[in-house]
C-alpha cells in the first residue's frame, strides 16, 4: 500500500510545530510565493520513491503471474506443428496475407490471428511477430477471393475444443473447418504440390458479341457453344509460358512457365433466373492474375473479339494484350499435398492432409456463405456486363509493346472496380 497516511501525519507535525514557535503557517495554494520549506519537500521526495517503488513491486508481481499462467499454458496445453483448413467469402476483404501496421485493409488473417488469440491458441504477441508461431498461408488469395478448402499450417496449444472455439470469435463468413497434425517441417506453400480454383460466372459471357445483354436472363448457352468453351480450355493444358497472363514477367523468365493439368467448364444452372457455370482450373501453382486472364482470353475468342490463333501467339515471346477477367467468382477449392501424403500419410503418426469428412461442411458453406454472395453480387451489380463492355478496346493483333502497355491500362482503369484476385 502507497504511503500517504504517513506523509499526512508528518505535514500536520510539520505544520503544528510551526505554529508552536509562532511561525507563519502558509497552505501550499502559496507555495509560489516563497516556495515549500525544505524539510516539507525531503518528506515529500522520501514518500513519492517509496511509492514508485511499491508501483514497481506491484507490476513485478503482475508480471511474475502472468509469466506464471503462460509457462502453466505452455505446459498443459504445448504448442504443436498443425494445418487449419478455412473456408471464406472474400467479400469485404483485401486478400487473404496480413499487412501489419496497414490496418485499414482488413483482411481474413487480421481476423483469423485475432481469433486465435482470443480463444488462448497463441500467446498474444504471436500476433504481431506471425513468424513466431511459423504461419504460413497455402495459396495467397487477393482482394475479394473467396476460399473453400484454404490450408494453413502454424503452432498453437492444443486446447479442449479447439476449432469450436476458434470459430466462437471469427465472423460467419469465415470457417475453421478442420485440423491435422503435421510434421515440425511442414510449410503449408512449400509442401503443395497443386491448386484447384473455380470460377462461376453467368454463361451470358459466352454470348455472341450483339447480343443484348440487356436481356440476361433470357440467355441460355447452348451446347454447341460449351463444346467450343472446352476444346479452349483444354489448349491450355501442359506446360506453357504465360507471362502475357500476368503482370511484370519478361518472357526469358523461368518463373513465367507453369503446368496446368486440368480446365474445363461444367454444365450449366439457373439461379435468381440467371443462367451460370462453374469453371475448374488446377495447376502446379499461379501467377497473379492468371487465372482470370486465362478465362478472358477464352471469353474474348468464344465472343468473336479475337481469332483462336491468339491463344498460341500469347505463350510465344511476343506481346499479347489479354483481358483480364473480373475476379467476384473466383474460389479457392482445395490445395492437393500428394507427395507429403505418400511420406507421411501412412508413418502411424500423421494423417493424409486429405478432406474427405469435412466435404459435407465444405459443401454447406459455400451454398451458405459463397456462392449467394457471388449471385447476388452479380444480378445487382453486373460485374461481367461491365467487364464486357471494355473488350472492344483491346488490339489481339498488336504486337507493340508501346500499343500493349497503353491498352492494358485502359482495360485496368476501366476494371478497377473489380481487380480482386
Amino acid at each position: 500500500m502507497f504511503r500517504v497516511r504517513p506523509l499526512l501525519s508528518a505535514l500536520v507535525n510539520h505544520r503544528q510545530t510551526l505554529k508552536t514557535n509562532g511561525g507563519l503557517y502558509k497552505p501550499f495554494c502559496t507555495m509560489s510565493e516563497g516556495g515549500m520549506d525544505k524539510q516539507t519537500a525531503t518528506l515529500l521526495k522520501r514518500t513519492n520513491e517509496e511509492n514508485e517503488d511499491s508501483a514497481e513491486k506491484v507490476q513485478a508481481a503482475k508480471r511474475v503471474k502472468t509469466d506464471g499462467e503462460h509457462a502453466e499454458d505452455e505446459k498443459k496445453y504445448p504448442k504443436k506443428k498443425v494445418v487449419l483448413l478455412m473456408a471464406y467469402s472474400g467479400k469485404g476483404y483485401y486478400g487473404m496475407q496480413r499487412n501489419p501496421g496497414n490496418s485499414q485493409f482488413r483482411t481474413i488473417e487480421d481476423d483469423l490471428v485475432a481469433a486465435l488469440i482470443k480463444s488462448g491458441c497463441i500467446p498474444e504477441n504471436h500476433g504481431d511477430e506471425m513468424k513466431k508461431m511459423s504461419f504460413q498461408r497455402c495459396a495467397r488469395t487477393d482482394k475479394g477471393v473467396s476460399a473453400a478448402g484454404q490450408v494453413v499450417s502454424l503452432k498453437v496449444r492444443l486446447i479442449d475444443d479447439i476449432i469450436e472455439k476458434i470459430n466462437e470469435h471469427l465472423p460467419p463468413q469465415i470457417k475453421v473447418l478442420g485440423l491435422k497434425r503435421v510434421t515440425q517441417g511442414f510449410n503449408s506453400k512449400n509442401n503443395c504440390d497443386a491448386r484447384t480454383y473455380s470460377y462461376m460466372l453467368p454463361t451470358l459471357a459466352f454470348s455472341p458479341k450483339d447480343y443484348d445483354t440487356g436481356n440476361i436472363a433470357a440467355f441460355r448457352l447452348e451446347p454447341e457453344t460449351l463444346q467450343k468453351v472446352n476444346r479452349l480450355f483444354a489448349l491450355y493444358k501442359g506446360t506453357h509460358n504465360f507471362h502475357n497472363f500476368t503482370s511484370q514477367k519478361a518472357p526469358s523468365d523461368p518463373s513465367a512457365r507453369r503446368y496446368i493439368t486440368e480446365m474445363s467448364c461444367g454444365e450449366p444452372f439457373i439461379r435468381r433466373n440467371y443462367e451460370f457455370a462453374v469453371i475448374t482450373v488446377r495447376g502446379q501453382s499461379f501467377m497473379l492474375h492468371q487465372i482470370r486472364k486465362m478465362i478472358g482470353l477464352v471469353i474474348a475468342v468464344v465472343k468473336g473479339y479475337a481469332k483462336e490463333e491468339v491463344m498460341e501467339r500469347s505463350w510465344g515471346h511476343e506481346k499479347v494484350d489479354v483481358p483480364k477477367a473480373p475476379g467476384l467468382g473466383l474460389i479457392l477449392e482445395r490445395v492437393h499435398f500428394d507427395r507429403y501424403n505418400k511420406r507421411f500419410g501412412g508413418d502411424g503418426l500423421h494423417e493424409k492432409l486429405e478432406w474427405d469428412r469435412e466435404e459435407e461442411e465444405i459443401k454447406a458453406f459455400k451454398e451458405a456463405h459463397i456462392y449467394p454472395t457471388i449471385i447476388e453480387t452479380e444480378c445487382e451489380e453486373g460485374s461481367m456486363v461491365s467487364w464486357m463492355a471494355t473488350l472492344p478496346i483491346h488490339d489481339f493483333e498488336a504486337t507493340s509493346i508501346e500499343v500493349q502497355d497503353d491498352k492494358v491500362k485502359k482495360q485496368d482503369d476501366a476494371d478497377e472496380g473489380n481487380d480482386s484476385d
